[in-house]
């Protein structure tokens, strides 16, 4: 039996759960795509809504940092790298894609481990990783730091925007207006961090929560877990579904990486606000591949105007679709708001994988 025979099968059992209305919360990006573009959300009961967190890393980026990027790239001698999604998302007033008109160096890379073969081969230039992510790329981008600082690359510095997923996570559950009765967790974060990571989600709100894998059959069967446990007396139950991947513990030399060149700081996120102990910065050791210090820079202070709703989307509180812009003034192909711009934005997915008969546009 195929994956999308499997998830046919667990979706056809899941109405028998569903006796009240029920939301639940898919954290990762990905996880978005997959739910779109398999048609999944078409197939549960009507009573059953998919709601989309926070978890577009280019999404959460404040536009203050994204400020801080441009500024840092006036210097002439300095080059830009970062990942292909951040250059589109404009800052207060304009995005790192603008910077191109003026002739500014601007490189996209797949790996941060790009960043020291560009620093190598331009010793005359400062090389600046602008780099965003949770906590899936940060052990990547403490590896570089790590490596900058051992083999003296003293022209590569990381611009940090990486964020931590339990405190948002944290900050939606503690508002009780939300009704979220079940959350899939992100597995790529949770290969990181462990299963272990967002067992709180359970033990502190009595929250049902399944770390899911990415195939279509994963996803229906954390759902299956989640519309069953709803119904059942004992309260919220945690269930890791992607075990070939995702251990307890975690992966412990990442988390051990992360450790040596990280502190936790308190962090802005895009149409959210400040969170607490959020945030990950270069730590005193590494300090001077912080680019923040080598520049003699801070992140700019910016309110805020985005003229969509991707406040809302990236909380949960509403649908892409429910959003006044979504398929008219917001389009891929005319952003008005980062959730659209990122390819692993909610918005993004909503209008590619749009269902049938939903979307005639």
């Amino acid at each position: 039996m195929d994956t999308v025979s499997i998830a046919r099968k667990l979706i056809n059992k899941i109405s028998i759960y569903c006796e009240e209305e029920l939301s639940f919360m898919e954290v990762c990006g990905t996880h978005t795509h997959e739910i779109s573009r398999s048609g999944i959300r078409s197939m549960l009961p009507q009573n059953l809504t998919l709601l989309s967190g926070p978890g577009c890393p280019v999404c959460v980026t404040d536009e203050g940092i994204i400020d801080t990027a441009i500024e840092i790239l006036s210097d002439n001698d300095v080059v830009l790298a970062t990942f292909g999604d951040m250059v589109r998302v404009r800052g207060s007033h304009e995005s790192i894609w603008d910077q191109l008109d003026k002739r500014k160096s601007i490189v996209i890379v797949y790996s941060p481990l790009d960043c020291l073969e560009i620093a190598k081969n331009n010793p005359e230039k400062q090389v600046v990783f602008f780099a965003v992510g949770f906590e899936t790329t940060a052990p990547g981008i403490a590896l570089v730091t790590k490596l900058a600082y051992e083999n003296k690359y003293n022209n590569l510095s990381i611009l940090t925007s990486l964020k931590m997923m339990p405190p948002v996570l944290h900050s939606i559950l503690k508002d009780k207006q939300r009704k979220i009765h079940g959350i899939i967790c992100p597995g790529h974060v949770a290969a990181v961090m462990g299963a272990g990571y967002f067992r709180f989600i359970t033990e502190e709100y009595d929250l049902s929560a399944a770390v899911c894998g990415f195939d279509t059959s994963n996803i229906a069967a954390g759902l299956y877990f989640l519309s069953k446990q709803s119904t059942a007396d004992s309260g919220g139950a945690f269930l890791n579904l992607y075990r070939n991947c995702v251990k307890e513990e975690g992966n412990r030399a990442a988390i051990k990486i992360m450790g040596e060149v990280f502190d936790i700081e308190d962090g802005k996120w895009r149409g959210i606000g400040e969170i607490k102990k959020s945030s990950l910065i270069i730590n005193e050791r590494y300090s001077s591949f912080d680019a923040l210090k080598r520049f003699s820079t801070r992140p700019k202070i910016f309110a805020s105007k985005e003229n969509c709703n991707c406040r809302d989307v990236l909380l949960g509180n509403i649908r892409p679709d429910e959003c006044r812009l979504f398929g008219k003034a917001c389009t891929p192909q005319k952003p008005s708001g980062p959730c659209m711009i990122s390819a692993e934005g909610s918005c993004s997915a909503y209008y590619k994988y749009w269902e049938a008969g939903f979307y005639g546009g």
